[in-house]
């Protein structure tokens, strides 16, 4: 592997070159669902709405490496086991950010129900966390409606 430096990140490096331009993004994600079968979301504070916890992958880094550490950085937890849940890419994995960032996803998602650690948000991107029941799930953020979708079917069978 690759070695890299702590909070090294690929994409803001590209940006500082084409600016706002359309990425191409490869992302690792983890839904966490508790014991209760709730799962835990991000109030993220670029666009206020909700979303789990994820992230562009940096070079060198397996997707595995890259949605644990997104995990931990964003919510404080530790993955001890992941499930494959989907990849979300295409049309509907594209996203314009409120500060004018194209990207289209290449996301990786996994489900987590074995975790560690003490939740806590990571104050420049998530300005709340809280465990929500299926059944009351708040505003998500665009890019990932189709994997909670895809979630809540893929628990329904």
């Amino acid at each position: 592997m690759i070695e890299r430096k702590r909070n090294m990140s690929y994409i803001m490096d590209l940006r500082k070159f084409v600016g706002h331009a359309p990425l191409l993004q490869c992302a690792g994600s983890v839904i966490i669902e508790n014991e209760q079968g709730q799962i835990l979301l991000g109030k993220r504070t670029d666009n206020h709405q909700w979303g789990y916890a994820g992230g562009s992958i940096e070079l060198g880094e397996s997707i595995e490496e890259c949605a644990k550490r997104e995990l931990e950085e964003e919510m404080g937890l530790i993955a001890d086991e992941l499930k494959f849940l989907t990849v979300n890419s295409g049309p509907e994995a594209h996203y314009v950010y409120p500060n004018g960032d194209e990207v289209y996803n290449v996301e990786i998602v996994y489900v987590c129900r074995k975790y560690h650690g003490k939740i806590r948000p990571q104050e420049e991107e998530i300005e709340e966390l809280r465990f929500f029941s299926i059944d009351a799930l708040p505003e998500i953020s665009p890019p990932i409606r189709p994997v909670i979708q895809r979630y809540l079917e893929n628990r329904k069978k």
